[in-house]
């Protein structure tokens, strides 16, 4: 068994690695193998653990004490050098960090249950979708200084026949009810008129 330092390491069908190891010894283009259903591709300047059977030289595991994390008793995490990665922490937490972006491809269906969830983005929060529909038992709270729905004909689609009446027959202060006339056909559609 032979600790080396990697010099480089290359994709291809059979992963490949180059290395220094004791005094005088290099390898290169020798085969690296690794886990099943996990693949990394360690620095150049990371440690790995060569283990030698006749003239044949095999890498089996490696490391980088530059960017490994400190973790505690019984957790997990995957990590780059870049700073991303995924903790599965103490306390059953999962701790997910992405310096830039977060893609998560769906072939069918995300179901996600949970007791509380919350989405806080600093920019701005967009979703794209031939049909969307929110279901709330109890109260449904929007909260912003403007709320825009499709076009400037937004009042088309949000008005119905109960609104219309308040908005014609009210006064302000005990004065005249509002001069201009509404009516179904340009402020509502049939899809919303009320019953």
């Amino acid at each position: 068994m032979i600790r080396g330092i990697v010099n480089s390491v290359i994709e291809g069908l059979i992963k490949l690695f180059s290395a220094s190891g004791r005094s005088g010894e290099t390898f290169t283009g020798r085969e690296y193998f690794q886990h099943y259903g996990f693949t990394s591709r360690p620095m150049e300047g990371a440690e790995i653990i060569i283990i030698k059977e006749g003239n044949h030289y095999l890498a089996i595991a490696s490391d980088d004490r530059r960017y490994r994390l400190a973790v505690e008793e019984g957790e997990v995490a995957l990590y780059t050098d870049e700073g991303d990665k995924i903790h599965l922490k103490r306390d059953k937490t999962i701790e997910i960090v992405s310096g830039n972006k977060l893609i998560a491809t769906v072939e069918n269906e995300v179901d996600i249950t949970t007791k509380v969830a919350k989405v806080t983005a600093s920019t701005s929060c967009e979703v794209t979708s031939p049909a969307v529909k929110v279901v709330a038992s109890t109260s449904c709270q929007v909260e912003s200084p403007a709320i825009i729905l499709g076009s400037q004909t937004t009042t088309r689609f949000i008005m119905d026949d109960r609104l219309i009446t308040w908005l014609q027959n009210h006064t302000h202060d005990g004065g005249g009810t509002p001069g201009q006339a509404l009516t179904a056909a340009n402020v509502c559609t049939a899809i919303v008129k009320g019953a």
